[in-house]
């Protein structure tokens, strides 16, 4: 009987603890349905500044940045959209801006790994980021976020959701947006990117100012090119042939003292064998949506 008494106690503070939780993110949660910020005015309106531009300007000590470029949607190549798409959120074109099987498979990975192992942030998430919140890993933010990301779909189309994501994310320090990038990296504008130039864009994304070509053409650029365009190639993207022609032609960065070889994978790779390798973007086969369906 004399454990019994510790027991009860670790229980009860157990108890404790879990609803003192449950009311904190609940309390939150309502807190941030209340004070959402009004997304409708991206109907029809570009932003100017995001929060991210506000955050890397104060990292600085200088005044953020302006968005001055805008792409359409339908003017940015499709090869850069899809190559988008299947590596960030394959399934964009099916969830109502929270892949529910994605984050379930993250809190997995997470807790098995005791770290933040696996994202699970689909491109709504990331632009409610970008917009309106900070690159912290709090899960309060990430509480915010998720409401703001249901808002946006509320608001938006998808086209529309994803044109303004491809305007306003970071693609290098401090080059912001898919028009600037593309200038900025191959010297000509986003209607104009070879497959090879896309997926090379699309491979920046995770950590834009680690993975920039200004840094020299790293291994994982040229291992993960390879891994998108044989998604692209397996879901319907491109051709045989196009991945052929795209993964023979030379990589050339504007101002870049060297090219990446888009060179073809060690013997037995196979476009199976890259799609099995460790997912860093919850990509699931059976969900792309080719970007380019959409117009």
């Amino acid at each position: 009987m004399s454990g019994a008494k510790p027991r009860r106690r670790w229980l009860r503070r157990i108890l404790f603890a879990g609803s003192l939780f449950v009311f904190v993110v609940g309390a939150y949660g309502v807190y941030s349905v209340a004070t959402l910020p009004d997304v409708s005015s991206l109907v029809r309106t570009n932003p100017k500044v995001t929060a991210l531009m506000q955050q890397r300007a104060a990292e600085r000590g200088t005044k953020p940045a302006t968005i001055r470029s805008w792409s359409s949607y339908n003017s940015i190549s499709a090869h850069l959209r899809n190559a988008v798409i299947v590596s960030e959120d394959g399934a964009f074109f099916q969830h109502s801006g929270i892949d529910y099987y994605e984050l379930k498979e993250a809190i997995k990975r997470d807790w098995e790994e005791g770290r933040f192992a696996r994202g699970a942030s689909t491109i709504t998430q990331q632009l409610a980021k970008n917009l309106y919140l900070s690159t912290s890993k709090n899960p309060l933010r990430k509480i915010r976020e998720f409401f703001i990301a249901r808002e946006l779909e509320k608001k938006l189309t998808k086209q529309r959701i994803f044109e303004i994501y491809l305007n306003v994310i970071e693609w290098g320090d401090g080059v912001y947006g898919i028009g600037p990038a593309s200038q900025r990296y191959f010297g000509k504008g986003p209607g104009a990117l070879q497959p090879e130039e896309a997926a090379v864009l699309a491979a920046m994304i995770p950590s834009p100012r680690s993975y920039t070509p200004a840094k020299g053409v790293t291994s994982y650029l040229k291992k993960r090119k390879d891994e998108l365009l044989n998604r692209m190639m397996r879901y319907g993207n491109l051709s045989q042939q196009e991945l052929e022609a795209a993964r023979s032609r030379d990589v050339e960065f504007r101002g870049a003292a060297s090219k990446a070889r888009a060179e073809t994978p060690q013997t037995g790779t196979t476009a199976t064998d890259a799609d099995n390798a460790e997912p860093s973007d919850g990509v699931e086969e059976g969900e792309i949506k080719e970007a380019a369906k959409t117009e």
